[in-house]
């Protein structure tokens, strides 16, 4: 078993070693803090599953899970994160995720995860598989930040952060002209009128850690 981790906190990746090597005392466990790191190193060492945290420095867990997923269609992704499961579970999944963990319960969920992604399965609580089949069954009948693009959410977690538009660009690695018409469109998208208004929209509707 050769697992990658890849989290900008060094306790996290540590923890996640001693969890692991309960469940697979003979695992081979890598490690990475970002998710330019992770690219790197998937293209280096063939690897059997992926753990990644979502909201890293940088480019974010999901903008690394889209380009991972064309490197390595065929290595199994979970992504963590302490953001509710309501809200980012089903994006993830849809992005190519083999699973999304809640850091809160990751002593309860990893285990059971890894069993179900070497098999080949997805990894899906019973709140998220509801969700899925919902998100089916009624295709439009969405919240408004659901309609966002992945890219369009990241830049928008960054903004609800009270994150500056050269602030957020540097982060992800875009031009400060790009994130900013992608502020357009989120505002448009969520019909609020400035930055002021899409913090207000978040905490409404829990989006983030500290929401």
């Amino acid at each position: 078993m050769k697992i990658l981790i890849a989290d900008d906190h060094a306790v996290v990746r540590r923890g996640l070693k001693v969890m692991i090597l309960d469940e697979y005392p003979h695992a081979q466990i890598g490690e990475v803090s970002n998710a330019e790191s992770l690219l790197a190193e998937i293209t280096r060492q063939d690897w059997q599953v992926v753990i990644c945290d979502m909201n890293m420095p940088g480019r974010s867990g999901l903008d690394a899970l889209t380009q991972l997923k064309q490197l390595a269609p065929q290595i199994p992704v979970l992504i963590m994160s302490v953001y509710p499961e309501e809200q980012y579970a089903v994006r993830v999944i849809r992005a190519g995720a083999a699973g999304y963990l809640c850091k809160d319960s990751l002593d309860a969920e990893l285990p059971v995860a890894l069993r179900q992604v070497t098999k080949g399965k997805k990894y899906i609580s019973p709140d998220t598989a509801e969700k899925l089949a919902e998100a089916v069954q009624s295709p439009h009948d969405k919240k408004s930040h659901e309609m966002l693009s992945d890219r369009e959410f990241d830049v928008f977690k960054g903004l609800a952060a009270g994150k500056s538009v050269s602030e957020i660009a540097e982060q992800l690695s875009l031009g400060v002209t790009t994130v900013s018409t992608y502020r357009s469109r989120i505002l448009q998208k969520l019909a609020v009128p400035n930055n002021a208004a899409l913090i207000k929209y978040a905490l409404e509707y829990r989006l983030f850690e500290n929401s």
